[in-house]
C-alpha cells in the first residue's frame, strides 16, 4: 500500500497475482450497480443537499458514514500491512487515527455544527472574516483531497486486478466512472447513503474471514479480536508443526519471533520518539482533514454531530480492533522460507488466501476493500468539489450566483476533480500518491490550529490566523522539500536530521504547536481585534453561554 511505502521489509516480497474469478466478479459487479442505484434514488435537487445531504442524516447513519468515509483502502488493507511489517510500532497508526476522532468528539464536533457552515474553508473564511483565508483553506482542501484520492486508486487497482484480472488503467477508468456517476447525481446525500451500505459491506467482509481462520487453526474463534492474543504469544514463543496446513501446503508453524511484540524494537528501525510523534501528528491531522470535518454538517443539530462521532468511533474501532488479527495470522502463514514475506499492499487478502479460505469468502473480502476505497474517494470528491464550487466560485468569485448556477458549478467541480484524479492515477506518478503521507501533518499544522483557536478563543483574529498559517506552512514546506528531494535521490544539507525530526508522517509534532503560538502572538500584537459580532456569535450560538 502506497501509504506505508516508507516501511521496508528487507527482502523480496511474495505476490499472489490475480486472474478473473467468476464468483468474486459477480459480487463486485452487483456492488458497483448497487452504488449507482443508490445515487439514482437519492438525487440532489439543491445545493444544500449536494453539499450537506440536506442536513437530515441521523446520528447512527452519520456515524456509519463517518466510519466508512474514514476506513479507506489504507485502513482496510494498509493497517494490517504496517503491523505485519513493523509489529508493535504499527499500533501508532491505530492509536493516532482513533485519537483524532476522540479529539473531534471532545473539542470540535458539536461546535462545528453549531457554527452552521458547509465546508472547512467556509468556517475559516467566516470566522476570520477573510476571503484570502477562505481561498487558502479551499486550496488546502483541494490539495489534500486530490492527493488522498489518487492514493486510493492504488487499492482499487489492486483489488480489480485480483478479482477481474484487468490492468491498473482499466481499474482506474471503471472505478472513477462508477464513483463519478453516483456522486454527480446525488452529491453528499447519495454519497452518505452509499457510505452506510459500504460500511456494512466493509465490516462483514472484514470480520468473517477472522472467525474462519481462528476456528481453522484452533484459536478462540467466538471473538477473534480477543483470541488473537494467543496467536501473538505463539509467534513470540514459536509454533511447532502440526497445528494445520496453509493453502500452499506448508505447516502452520513459526520459529520464535519475540521482536514482533516488543515495543520499539530496533529490528523495526523505529524509535519511541517516532512512535509518539506519529500518534500526535495523526491525531491532530485527522481532526483537521477537510473531508472529515465536513461530515458534521450533514446532521440536523449539534447534539447529533457529537453522537455521530460516538457512533463513528464505535464503528471504526470494530475494524481497527480486527486489523491486528490479519497481521498476526499473516506473520505465521508467511513464515515458511518458500512463501517468503508477503507483499505489504494487500496483506489482508493474501492472508485469507494463504489460510485456504473458500474463494467466495476471499472474493467478498476483496469487494469490501473496493467498498472502502470507494467510500473514501466519494467523500473526497465532494469535499474537493465543494471547495471549488462553494468556497472559491460562490463565496469569492460570484457571490450573486443563482441556485441553478451553483448546482452547475458543484457538478462541474466534481467532474474536474474526478477527471484530474483519474488522469494523475493513470500516469501512475508515485510521488503524487505518496504526498498523502504529508496530508495529515499538513492539516495538523494549518487547519487544526485555525479550528481549535477559532472555536475556543474569541481573541484569535485575522492577523493571528495568518501568522499561524505562515508558521505551520513554513514547517510544512521544509518537510515537503526534503521529502521530495529524498524521493528523487537528492541529498540536501542536514538531510538525515530533517528526515528524522520532520518526517512526512509526523512533522506536525513541531509545526502545530508553532502555528498555535504564532496565532496567539499575532492576535495579541494586532490592533485589528475580532469583530464584536463574531465574539457574540461564538458565545451565544457556538458555546450556548
Amino acid at each position: 500500500m502506497v501509504l506505508f511505502s516508507g516501511f521496508a521489509f528487507g527482502q523480496e516480497a511474495t505476490k499472489l497475482e490475480g486472474e478473473f474469478k467468476i464468483g468474486p466478479a459477480i459480487i463486485l459487479i452487483i456492488l458497483l450497480l448497487t452504488f449507482i442505484l443508490v445515487g439514482v434514488f437519492n438525487r440532489a435537487k439543491d445545493t444544500k443537499t449536494y453539499w450537506a445531504a440536506g442536513r437530515k442524516i441521523s446520528p447512527v447513519g452519520a456515524g456509519m458514514a463517518i466510519a466508512s468515509n474514514w476506513m479507506s483502502a489504507a485502513s482496510f488493507l494498509g493497517m494490517a500491512a504496517v503491523m505485519y511489517g513493523a509489529g508493535y510500532h504499527g499500533l501508532a497508526y491505530v492509536v493516532g487515527w482513533t485519537g483524532g476522532y476522540v479529539l473531534l468528539l471532545i473539542l470540535m464536533a458539536g461546535q462545528i455544527r453549531r457554527y452552521g457552515k458547509y465546508t472547512a474553508a467556509d468556517f475559516i473564511g467566516d470566522r476570520y472574516y477573510s476571503q484570502g483565508l477562505r481561498g487558502f483553506g479551499a486550496g488546502l482542501a483541494i490539495f489534500i483531497s486530490f492527493s488522498y484520492c489518487v492514493g486510493q486508486f492504488a487499492g482499487i487497482g489492486l483489488m480489480f486486478k485480483w478479482i477481474l484480472g484487468i490492468d491498473f488503467a482499466w481499474a482506474v477508468i471503471i472505478g472513477a466512472s462508477v464513483v463519478l456517476a453516483y456522486t454527480l447525481i446525488s452529491g453528499m446525500l447519495g454519497v452518505t447513503k452509499n457510505m452506510q451500505i459500504q460500511y456494512v459491506i466493509i465490516i462483514i467482509s472484514f470480520i468473517i474471514p477472522l472467525f474462519i481462520l481462528s476456528y481453522k487453526f484452533g484459536y478462540f474463534y467466538w471473538l477473534p479480536q480477543v483470541g488473537y492474543g494467543s496467536v501473538i504469544s505463539d509467534i513470540v514463543n514459536g509454533i511447532a508443526p502440526g497445528a494445520g496446513i496453509s493453502a500452499m501446503g506448508h505447516d502452520f508453524a513459526i520459529l520464535p519471533s519475540p521482536e514482533f511484540a516488543m515495543p520499539w524494537d530496533p529490528a523495526t528501525g523505529q524509535t519511541a520518539f517516532q512512535w509518539l510523534a506519529i500518534c500526535f501528528s495523526l491525531m491532530i491531522g485527522t481532526a483537521g482533514l477537510p473531508h472529515v470535518i465536513q461530515r458534521f454538517y450533514v446532521v440536523p443539530r449539534a447534539k447529533d454531530a457529537r453522537w455521530s462521532v460516538v457512533w463513528g468511533l464505535f464503528f471504526i474501532c470494530i475494524l481497527y480492533w480486527s486489523a491486528p488479527v490479519y497481521s498476526a495470522f499473516g506473520k505465521v502463514l508467511s513464515s515458511n522460507p518458500e512463501v517468503g514475506k508477503l507483499a505489504k499492499d494487500a496483506i489482508v487478502v493474501y492472508t485469507a488466501q494463504l489460510g485456504d479460505l473458500y474463494p467466495l469468502v476471499i472474493g467478498f473480502l476483496a469487494a469490501g476493500a473496493v467498498s472502502a476505497a470507494f467510500s473514501t474517494v466519494s467523500g473526497l470528491l465532494v469535499a474537493g468539489a465543494s471547495a471549488f464550487s462553494h468556497d472559491l466560485y460562490y463565496n469569492v468569485i460570484n457571490p450573486e450566483a443563482s441556485e441553478k448556477t451553483q448546482m452547475m458549478m458543484a457538478r462541474l467541480g466534481t467532474i474536474l476533480m474526478a477527471a484530474g484524479v483519474a488522469i494523475i492515477a493513470l500516469l501512475n506518478l508515485g510521488l503524487i500518491a505518496q504526498l498523502v503521507a504529508v496530508a495529515f501533518s499538513l492539516a495538523g499544522c494549518t487547519i487544526f490550529p485555525l479550528f481549535l483557536l477559532g472555536i475556543w478563543w474569541s481573541g484569535s483574529n485575522r492577523t493571528g490566523a495568518w501568522a499561524g498559517l505562515i508558521a505551520g506552512s513554513s514547517v510544512t514546506l521544509v518537510a515537503l522539500v526534503y521529502f521530495i528531494a529524498g524521493k528523487f535521490g537528492v541529498t540536501l544539507p542536514f538531510q538525515e536530521f530533517i528526515n528524522y525530526y520532520l518526517n512526512a508522517w509526523y512533522f506536525a509534532w513541531l509545526g502545530a504547536p508553532l502555528a498555535i503560538i504564532a496565532n496567539i502572538i499575532g492576535s495579541k500584537l494586532s490592533k485589528n481585534k475580532t469583530p464584536i459580532e463574531i465574539k457574540k456569535f461564538l458565545a451565544e450560538k457556538v458555546h450556548n453561554a
